[in-house]
């Protein structure tokens, strides 16, 4: 199983949202030019939050993006599904072998106990309270 970089800018994008999370709204270029992501692929992605009802979206001069619910409420596992659709290594019809679906387990496993606050925290305690991707 390999993340494709849509799944991987997706996780970047809640990051950013998250630690940068004061209640105002994100424009897509400061978003962009923090995780040096091009703002077109970036609109794509954040259409597909959106849709998901991961971030909230406000049109007009005030406006940009914003995480829909808490950092505590997402799952790296979640986020990844929504951008990348299943995570299975294997499918099930390929090989019905055991050991594809304890793989598989594991995996969802450990993506699903990372939350996205999880990541802010890491991010926090790596840059000292200070955030830059």
């Amino acid at each position: 199983m390999k993340i494709s970089t849509k799944g991987t800018y997706a996780i970047q994008v809640m990051l950013d949202l998250a630690i940068h999370n004061t209640g105002e709204n994100i424009n897509v270029k400061k978003i962009a030019e923090r995780q040096d992501i091009s703002e077109k692929y970036l609109e794509q992605i954040i259409s597909i939050l959106n849709k998901a009802g991961y971030v909230r979206s406000i049109r007009g001069a005030q406006g940009g993006y914003r995480l829909a619910k808490d950092p505590t409420e997402y799952t790296v596992g979640d986020i990844l599904r929504i951008t990348e659709g299943s995570l299975e290594p294997v499918s099930e019809s390929e090989s019905p072998l055991n050991v594809w679906r304890r793989l598989s387990d594991a995996i969802n496993n450990v993506l699903d106990s990372v939350t996205l606050q999880d990541l802010v925290d890491e991010e926090n305690a790596r840059l000292g309270g200070d955030y830059i991707i």
